[in-house]
């Protein structure tokens, strides 16, 4: 029997009624209480210190920023009154609204922002970039801070608001000193929900309740920006690693929401009058394989070249969606389809499967046989699927495949080691990147080939740098195109990372929840419960 006919056949009987039982059914419960099936463990829990999705989206519940980028990807005032900006562009005050609260009680203050925003922008790429022509960034009062810098930046707003993790969330200051390679060990955050850390067990389940004193925006909830109201009184992770599980409980009503249910499983999902189905996110996905630069054999541009040119695209996708052409697109590229910086250039050998000029270009490069150590998630449906793919694409390029299985969490704190592969180090990992964090550079940091300032596999592409550092000085849309196109021909020459294609995902939900919408995060302010 093969994986997709197994699971089947397994969330069938699920929801037959044969599947695992859960010590408080959803539909027992009370009407403000939301279990919701993530799509991996929160196994940390610092929103600076990595970039999982995972920890990002729970993050986002329990801090606030002071802007939230909205569905029209454009930052909006969050925890800030006011702004001001010099006319020569060099010094920005900002204003915070009255009666901000953390959950300890204790006020919102300019001391706690611009601690935040240190540790913040020692980790974020846009950070970093701020971080080299600051002068000062200071509190003026309580309420009030200032950003002076050496020369302008305007995309400062965007950097506090965008979406793409590290997200600029302000904790107190006392959290906030902890040193930004370093996690953080309190939870104590600004945003609308509370995180029960009492009730939190790594690998089965994180709980999140309502912060009663948070202050809410008046303008109706977009993304992140808006009035993050919460409906919900409590709001229960549930972690299951297995779709089949996943799916029943979904069926019968012991979870009451799934962020990304399989598309093997969707078929049965809709034949449930009780169960919507609907596409997560229009703006999609982008699949990665991303390669260590730093260590052989990836340090060798043209072992890189090999595997663009040896992956097929289609055998990616199709481990991830099956045969729904419409959930999946090839991609030439590094940037969202359909957005205005979408680009082809230096992109039409990526993911042909042409194997015989893999194992050519291989042995031109003078490949030693050293080992691949392939660190590959295995509750992680898509990395799990691609990481299949992977290993069989090397060993058919005659490489060695060191195949490491392990869990998400492993795999976010294994890929930011720079050790040698043989002394916990890596080789390579699979992970994904949402449609909205691919549109530009700026909000794009695995695009970034800045050598040590880099994302994790630390490419140093001078090449990129220099086409990304014009699409920021470009003085109109033609120009950024123009440098966009530069970008994305130096990334498949330099082999930033290898896109294994674009794809769509699903989120399902019980019919007795309302508020859900769409987006690169599961966004629970507005939802609610009947």
């Amino acid at each position: 029997m093969d994986r997709r006919t197994f699971l089947k056949g397994s969330a069938a009987i699920g929801a037959a009624g044969m599947a695992p039982q859960f010590a408080a059914p959803a539909l027992a419960q009370p009407a403000k209480v939301l279990r919701f099936v993530p799509q991996a463990n929160l196994a940390n829990f610092d929103p600076i210190w990595g970039t999982q999705y995972v920890v990002r989206n729970a993050a986002a519940l329990v801090w606030d920023m002071l802007y939230g980028v909205d569905a029209q990807l454009k930052p909006q005032r969050q925890m800030v009154e006011s702004e001001e900006v010099s006319a020569d562009g060099l010094t920005w005050t900002f204003r915070l609204r009255p009666g901000l609260k953390f959950h300890d009680g204790e006020p919102v203050l300019s001391k706690d922002v611009v601690a935040s925003l240190t540790r913040w922008s020692a980790r974020d790429p846009m950070g970093i970039m701020i971080r080299a022509i600051q002068a000062e960034l200071a509190p003026v009062d309580d309420r009030t801070f200032r950003w002076q810098l050496k020369k302008p930046f305007p995309k400062l707003l965007l950097a506090l608001g965008k979406n793409n993790a590290p997200c600029a969330f302000i904790m107190p200051e006392r959290i906030a000193k902890t040193d930004p390679f370093t996690q953080i060990t309190e939870y104590v955050g600004s945003g609308p929900m509370k995180f029960a850390r009492s009730e939190w067990v790594p690998g089965a389940r994180a709980v999140f309740e309502k912060f009663a004193d948070y202050k809410p925006r008046d303008e109706p909830s977009s993304w992140l920006a808006g009035g993050k109201r919460m409906l919900l009184d409590r709001v229960e992770w549930i972690i299951m690693p297995d779709p089949a599980t996943a799916s029943a409980a979904l069926q019968n009503g012991e979870v009451d929401w799934w962020e990304n249910p399989i598309p093997d499983l969707v078929p049965l999902l809709r034949k449930n009058a009780n169960i919507n189905v609907d596409i997560a996110d229009p703006l999609g996905n982008i699949g990665a394989f991303r390669m260590n630069h730093l260590h052989p054999p990836f340090d060798n541009p043209k072992i890189r070249q090999a595997v663009l040119m040896g992956m097929n695209q289609e055998d990616y996708m199709r481990s991830l969606i099956g045969d729904d052409d419409k959930l999946w697109k090839p991609l030439p590229g590094f940037f969202t389809p359909g957005t205005p910086l979408y680009s082809e250039a230096g992109g039409q050998k990526i993911g042909k499967g042409d194997i015989a000029a893999a194992k050519k270009l291989l042995a031109e490069a003078g490949y030693k046989g050293e080992p691949v150590v392939c660190v590959v998630a295995q509750d992680q449906p898509i990395t799990k699927n691609m990481g299949d793919v992977t290993a069989d694409l090397l060993k058919q390029m005659g490489m060695k495949v060191d195949f490491v299985a392990t869990d998400w969490g492993t795999v976010g704190t294994r890929r930011a080691s720079k050790a040698p592969p043989s002394q916990g180090g890596w080789n390579m990992f699979h992970t994904w990147h949402a449609g909205a964090d691919c549109i530009n550079p700026a909000v794009y940091p695995a695009i970034r080939a800045n050598g040590e300032k880099a994302w994790f596999g630390w490419p140093d592409l001078p090449p990129v740098e220099a086409g990304i550092t014009e699409w920021f000085e470009a003085a109109d849309p033609a120009a950024e195109k123009a440098a966009i196109d530069k970008v994305n021909a130096a990334a498949v020459a330099g082999g930033v990372y290898v896109p294994t294609g674009y794809f769509l995902t699903y989120q399902a939900w019980r019919k007795n929840i309302t508020g859900i919408g769409k987006g690169p995060l599961p966004f629970t302010w507005g939802v609610s419960k009947a």
